[in-house]
């Protein structure tokens, strides 16, 4: 596996592996765990990729679902990938449960679509402005805690240089409201956009402003920004995990695979590259309102 990349992936490919078998074989979730001894909420996390495997258990469940030898062997290597563990592991305590698996998702992704409307996304961030998007959503947390966390957050930008395997296409979409709305003092927002310049003009990196003058759009009755994850092809040229989409809330998140979810939100994302300013253009406000902020 790629350094930075943990058991997110394997896990979920092995969890639809799994559940296609024992939809073959036209069992239940119920018929398995009475068969197997498991709860059935057991059985749930593993086809949905929420826990790591065991060659054993996964050699158990292969048995029942009467699959192939060299199936069976494919799916107990695979089971040995699931308890690998990313380079985040060690701010378990700083990160929440449910956002944990977007790291892998996020590790692995080629490709990233990301519209944000309220703040900078974490894979852009300076530190001071990283630092003062956690004061605010985390007052509760002292300095030492809220350290931890800025941590974690930043480690994500690992992925952008190369560092932790290829780095993938990251294409940003920020509403107007990211550029005006200050976060700390002027000479924190000033450098923050400044460094949106920068890292814009990166080969693999693409930031773009939805002006107000666009008028209302699509996303507007959203809750949030989204994210679109897309991964790299195996030798065959298959997709080595589905599209996803990505959306966080305050206690928790959505994961999206369903087509028809996924297609929704990439039709969203058309829209945006119809109305959104130029890279250049957007380069151009992107100073202007830094300029504003002095400093």
């Amino acid at each position: 596996m790629q350094a930075g990349v943990d058991s997110t992936v394997p896990r979920r490919e092995l969890g639809r592996h799994l559940r296609q078998l024992r939809e073959e074989a036209r069992l239940t979730i119920r018929v398995v765990s009475e068969a197997l001894e498991w709860s059935m909420p057991k059985i749930w996390r593993i086809e949905t990729g929420a826990t790591s495997m065991r060659s054993l258990d996964v050699e158990a469940m292969c048995r029942i679902y009467g699959a192939s030898p060299q199936m069976t062997e494919a799916l107990t290597g695979l089971a040995k990938e699931t308890r690998a563990r990313g380079w985040w592991h060690c701010y378990d305590d700083a990160i929440p449960g449910w956002f944990e698996p977007y790291f892998g998702l996020e590790a692995a992704a080629s490709h990233l679509r990301m519209y944000e409307p309220q703040f900078v996304p974490g894979l852009l961030q300076t530190p001071a402005y990283a630092t003062e998007v956690v004061r605010i959503a985390n007052p509760e947390l002292g300095p030492v805690e809220r350290e931890r966390v800025v941590r974690g957050e930043l480690g994500r930008q690992g992925i952008l240089d190369g560092r932790r395997g290829p780095a993938p296409q990251l294409d940003v979409v920020l509403d107007e409201a990211v550029l005006r709305r200050a976060a700390g003092t002027g000479q924190m927002m000033g450098e923050q956009l400044r460094h949106l310049v920068a890292v814009g003009q990166q080969p693999n990196i693409s930031v773009r402003v939805l002006p107000f003058s666009a008028g209302l759009y699509r996303a507007e009755r959203a809750n949030g920004g989204f994210a679109i994850l897309e991964f790299p092809k195996d030798g065959l040229g298959r997709r080595t995990e589905p599209p996803i989409v990505y959306s966080g809330g305050l206690t928790g998140a959505l994961y999206l695979e369903k087509p028809h979810e996924v297609d929704r939100h990439a039709a969203v994302w058309r829209d945006f590259e119809a109305v959104s300013l130029t890279e250049e253009l957007s380069r151009k406000l992107i100073t202007t309102v830094a300029e504003e902020y002095g400093g």
